[in-house]
């Protein structure tokens, strides 16, 4: 494949066919079960739906980090 050319079809190990598109809202990319394998028994793969959604990975974090402890030395 010529350098700067994304592959716009792959099988998955499961077999099914996945295709990229272009995403939404922030998402860079959507991979999308384009052709679900007879064989496949992962019920998350349903054709025509997106694999993963990755814009929750790009949002920040909505967990509180520990407070600092002031009095704590490492020694």
């Amino acid at each position: 494949m010529p350098a700067g050319r994304v592959p716009v079809r792959a099988r998955l190990a499961c077999g099914c066919l996945v295709c990229f598109r272009d995403g939404v809202e922030g998402s860079p990319v959507a991979v999308v079960i384009d052709v679900k394998a007879a064989a496949c028994v992962l019920s998350m793969h349903v054709a025509g739906l997106p694999v993963h959604d990755h814009r929750e990975a790009l949002r920040p974090s909505t967990r509180f980090l520990p407070a600092a402890h002031s009095d704590y030395e490492e020694g």
